[in-house]
């Protein structure tokens, strides 16, 4: 890309799109084509096929989704998969159209089994069975991905995929039910610290092994892989660390100065029991994490207390 570049980031008003904003604004690009959802609704193949034939972007950024934690996922289970499933044929297909330069699609690392061998490769797609909680957003996903895998090998354009684990930062979802976990207790600690409660309860029994990567920290990798990667396999974006749900809520409350009690409630699902995405891909085009996760956390729970003094959160 060049600083003139025509940039179409999709969804750049969410927590991955804009921070893939706001890392190309760093490095100097400045002509963007930015849609809302109420000029452009993405479900819409007319309108989506117009604006390509309009505006005509030479690069794009996909990072538009309907996404949630265990409970949307769960309950919505036709809604996450058609959403997300149109959106991605729609924009992926007339970029392809319309002569887009270079596309990058984001996914997320629920595309691999539920299973899989830890920590998770890229080659180890489709070896085996997905979790089920969330099932229907990742075949979505893995729909996206092996589409612009197909358009590179019968047709030769140049679209990558990269597969992050749990995000969190600026302009997350902290809605009480429908958020991911790391911004669900967040706000959980937070209203039991202003309320006083002597206890707070969290899903499952706090066993699961997660991962998590600061949001800003993936769209500099996002930025960097637009300019120097090109390839029909995916490229993880994680911190090859992990950290049990327990310990998390530990730390959550810390940050945020929870004295009281935290109770387990095993009646709810715990998820896939480990998830932890091996990064040595990234690492050796010359990538790394920035972000620790307690200095990243307080950096998403200063985003959150500003969420509420906009009165921006969702109850």
């Amino acid at each position: 890309m060049f600083p003139s570049s025509k940039i179409f980031v999709a969804g750049h008003r969410g927590m991955v799109g804009s921070a893939i904003l706001r890392a190309l604004k760093r490095q100097g690009y400045s002509n963007f084509v930015l849609r809302t959802h109420s000029e452009l609704d993405l479900t819409r193949q007319d309108q989506v096929e117009k604006f390509f034939e309009s505006e005509k972007p030479e690069y794009v950024f996909l990072a538009a989704a309907k996404v949630g934690g265990i409970v949307a996922n769960s309950s919505a289970l036709a809604d996450f998969m058609y959403e997300n499933m149109i959106m991605e044929m729609n924009v992926i297909n007339s970029a392809w159209r319309n002569g887009v330069k270079k596309l990058e699609f984001l996914g997320s690392s629920c595309i691999y089994p539920r299973m899989a061998h830890q920590p998770m490769k890229e080659n180890c797609l489709l070896t085996s069975e997905l979790e089920k909680t969330n099932e229907a957003y990742a075949l979505a996903k893995i729909s996206g991905l092996k589409y612009c895998e197909f358009l590179n090998r019968q047709y030769g354009t140049d679209y990558i995929s990269v597969m992050p684990t749990n995000l969190y930062g600026p302009n997350d979802n902290y809605h009480p039910t429908n958020s991911h976990v790391l911004p669900a207790l967040i706000r959980k600690f937070h209203e039991a610290k202003i309320n006083g409660l002597e206890k707070v309860t969290c899903w499952g029994d706090g066993s699961p092994l997660r991962e998590f990567l600061y949001v800003d920290d993936l769209a500099e990798l996002c930025v960097f892989l637009m300019n120097n990667y090109s390839g029909n396999e995916t490229v993880n974006a994680g911190t090859g660390k992990e950290i049990t749900i327990k310990n998390l809520a530990e730390l959550v409350a810390e940050i945020i100065g929870y004295k009281g009690k935290i109770e387990w409630d095993t009646t709810k699902p715990n998820g896939t029991p480990r998830k932890l995405l091996d990064v040595s891909k990234a690492e050796k085009l010359g990538w790394h994490y920035k972000t620790e996760l307690k200095d990243g956390i307080k950096l998403a729970y200063k985003d959150f207390i500003k969420a509420i003094r906009n009165s921006e959160l969702k109850k």
